[in-house]
């Protein structure tokens, strides 16, 4: 397993991580996952490349796993998983890290790929400077919430009261044109 975060070829980078977001997609959808009316492909390959491979200052960062097998593809070893992480900001404690996906292909579960891209995460929020590391994770996500809980996560829903909330483009529509209620 190599963890990297980034290769020289960015653009193919980008590319492997836009394929395991797709087959994530496709293995919920064969899973009959309860959440898949909130997974959709609203970001372009352009996007993804623009936003956090060709800016000079990356709108996230992305920490990949690559397989060390020796059947390699012509494109470089296949991508078995990512961490998708951006900046925040927090009045009370200074910089922090947003882990906004951990993922790794099925076939790869099991096999400690998850714990080192984890502890990678964790060492590049300490070596970036950040006061913490935040999450969230789906209720119905219990094998995601044992891992994260195994790992000293705080709930803060249960500790500290708080609620997460959204708000979606017709939402930031009505508010500007004076009809929230």
């Amino acid at each position: 397993m190599y963890v990297s975060g980034g290769r020289e070829d960015r653009a193919m980078v980008c590319r492997e991580v836009r394929g395991v977001i797709i087959c994530r997609i496709y293995h919920y959808m064969s899973g009959g996952c309860d959440a898949l009316h909130m997974v959709s492909l609203g970001s372009s390959l352009s996007g993804l490349r623009r936003d956090g491979f060709e800016e000079s200052s990356p709108l996230f960062r992305c920490l990949v796993v690559e397989s060390e097998e020796k059947e390699k593809q012509a494109a470089g070893p296949p991508l078995v998983g990512y961490a998708l992480s951006f900046f925040t900001y927090s009045t009370w404690e200074g910089r922090s890290l947003y882990l906004e996906d951990l993922y790794v292909m099925p076939e790869h579960r099991g096999s400690g790929v998850g714990s080192k891209l984890f502890a990678a995460v964790a060492e590049s929020c300490l070596s970036l400077g950040c006061a913490r590391l935040q999450l969230s994770v789906l209720d119905w996500n219990q094998p995601a919430i044992s891992f994260y809980r195994s790992r000293g996560a705080r709930d803060l829903c249960e500790e500290e009261g708080w609620r997460l909330f959204r708000f979606l483009p017709e939402d930031l529509r009505r508010i500007i044109s004076g009809k929230s209620s």
